[in-house]
């Protein structure tokens, strides 16, 4: 697949900063295939030590909920209110729990 200005598909960068860190979304690169999409990547978000793990996906992989999907795919978390913890007092002295 080749955009119109022809610099190859899109790829989106995942950075992890620490080993056991959760990835996070850095940016996007194009790229003809995937060694050049990762070294793209590689050179752009990691390059000032920024990272330690990378992941790279062509952007056509990704879905989503289309926002007029969103309230019923999302309505059954609403009655589960146990699962987030607003109602529970912190004890004095802890930081992060």
């Amino acid at each position: 697949m080749k955009t119109k200005d022809n610099q190859g598909p899109l790829w989106e960068v995942f950075t992890q900063k620490k080993q056991g860190q959760p990835f996070r979304h850095s940016g996007s690169v194009h790229a003809y295939d995937k060694t050049l999409a990762i070294e793209a990547a590689r050179d752009l978000f990691t390059r000032r030590n920024e990272g330690t793990g990378l992941w790279v996906v062509k952007s056509e992989f990704i879905i989503d909920v289309q926002p007029e999907e969103a309230d019923s795919f999302f309505e059954p978390a609403k009655d589960k209110i146990y699962r987030h913890p607003t109602f529970y007092d912190m004890p004095d002295g802890v930081k992060n729990m």
